[in-house]
């Protein structure tokens, strides 16, 4: 199933149940807490319980129209939001870097429609955005080894990962990751579909289009420490409990520059797709399009060896 969080004619956020037809409203299932984030929380935690309840509320209830509701982010606050840094092969042909992460500020999570809003410092020359897979965790998770990685991850959202530029593809205060943790800097929805629904995340096709230009558009099947060793090495350091995220990186090959008026959409294929706006008071301008300036991804290298994905799509170009 596909959950998501929700308002209706500005009513208190309650749990729903995304569908074809639209949103079944679970609240008569799946209680409002004292924030959304804990209805959420509570979604996940007794979800083992509520399954049977949910799945006859979906199969029986009438769905709210789409243009009649508002999404929200699905996680509107998670406890912790956990990144990894760069994780994709972006068909360089080298040793696979250590595996390693970084803590965005909870904080920047926005929600579909609404607006990643640029800072007015001076400093950071430039942002851009990142389109990611999305892990969300079933906890208390701790030192979960890679056969048993499933038992940590309730579900998979989509999440774009808003990075100010110090220059070329550096992150703004290099080595504090501040550059990333801007509050609206984490869009995050529109929905968590359960893992039950995914059968391997590292096979999914992720794209990212911006004003209509496609940019990101590559396969989670190209990272390079997979999906069971990011919650077996995380849990490793530390708890992750329910409702919290960890985004998978990207491949840098699709990154661009953002900037005030443009329109960001994420689709993942399997997951579902969402758009926010930016806004900029500066009222800055980039160079549109794939960046292709210091740092960048060399489009020309020789894609490593690996075994062509499974698309349940339109195949996927070759960037060769």
């Amino acid at each position: 199933m596909k959950f998501v969080l929700f308002t209706a004619a500005g009513a208190t956020p309650h749990a729903g149940i995304l569908t074809d037809a639209g949103v079944i409203d679970a609240s008569q299932v799946v209680a409002d807490s004292y924030t959304p984030q804990l209805t959420m929380v509570g979604l996940i935690d007794h979800y083992d319980t509520l399954k049977p309840q949910l799945e006859a509320l979906a199969a029986s209830a009438t769905a709210l129209p789409l243009d009649s509701v508002r999404l929200l982010a699905p996680l509107p606050r998670p406890g912790k939001i956990v990144n990894c840094l760069a994780n994709y092969w972006e068909h360089a042909q080298r040793e696979a870097r250590p595996l390693n992460m970084f803590m965005k500020n909870p904080d920047a999570v926005i929600g579909p429609g609404d607006t990643v809003e640029l800072p007015d410092f001076t400093e950071p020359y430039a942002f851009m955005h990142e389109a990611e897979l999305g892990l969300v965790f079933k906890g208390p998770a701790k030192r979960i080894t890679q056969a048993n990685w499933r038992d940590a991850i309730f579900g998979y959202t989509c999440f774009m990962d808003i990075t100010a530029r110090e220059s070329g593809r550096r992150t703004w205060r290099n080595n504090s990751w501040m550059g990333k943790s801007f509050d609206t800097f984490a869009p995050v929805g529109p929905c968590i579909v359960t893992a039950d629904e995914i059968a391997e995340p590292n096979d999914l096709w992720v794209q990212f289009w911006n004003d209509g230009q496609l940019r990101h558009n590559y396969q989670t099947d190209d990272m390079e420490h997979r999906v069971p060793e990011i919650v077996e090495w995380l849990t490793s350091f530390m708890t992750m409990n329910s409702g919290d995220l960890v985004a998978c990186g990207t491949n840098h090959e699709g990154l661009g520059f953002i900037q005030d008026g443009e329109t960001l959409k994420i689709k993942i294929h399997g997951i579902g797709e969402m758009e926010v706006k930016v806004t900029d008071p500066l009222k800055r301008e980039w160079e549109r399009g794939v960046y292709m300036g210091e740092g960048s991804t060399n489009h020309e290298a020789v894609k490593r060896n690996r075994p062509d994905a499974v698309l349940t799509d339109a195949p996927l170009p070759d960037h060769d």
